[in-house]
């Protein structure tokens, strides 16, 4: 679940407005966007994996809205780790271009 959007971090670029396809966060004008309906978060971490900021964080162990009391201290050494562990980190080069399954397809025909 959704948890914290660190203020600090944000630049309201509103990327995981559009990411989220569960509408959990409000837009607010100049400002970072909020976590609305928490409630509805399913824990996809599609907005976590987009932040380009590494300024949100999401629980696969939270529940609730009691999950939303935690502080963006709290959690900051955590931030962006999901979306390293997928090889999402900055700086990172794409190894699609290496990828050779496309050889299983001509082997098959």
């Amino acid at each position: 679940m959704i948890e914290v959007i660190d203020a600090e971090r944000c630049t309201a670029c509103n990327i995981c407005v559009s990411a989220c396809p569960t509408n959990v966060f409000e837009l607010v004008a100049g400002a970072p966007p909020v976590i609305a309906r928490q409630a509805d978060c399913q824990t996809c971490f599609m907005c976590e994996v987009y932040c380009p900021e590494d300024a949100l964080y999401v629980s696969p162990e939270a529940e609730g809205a009691a999950s939303g009391e935690r502080d963006a201290k709290d959690v900051r050494q955590w931030m962006g780790g999901y979306r390293e562990a997928l090889g999402w980190r900055r700086g990172a080069t794409s190894a699609a271009g290496a990828d050779m399954s496309h050889l299983l397809l001509k082997l098959a025909h």
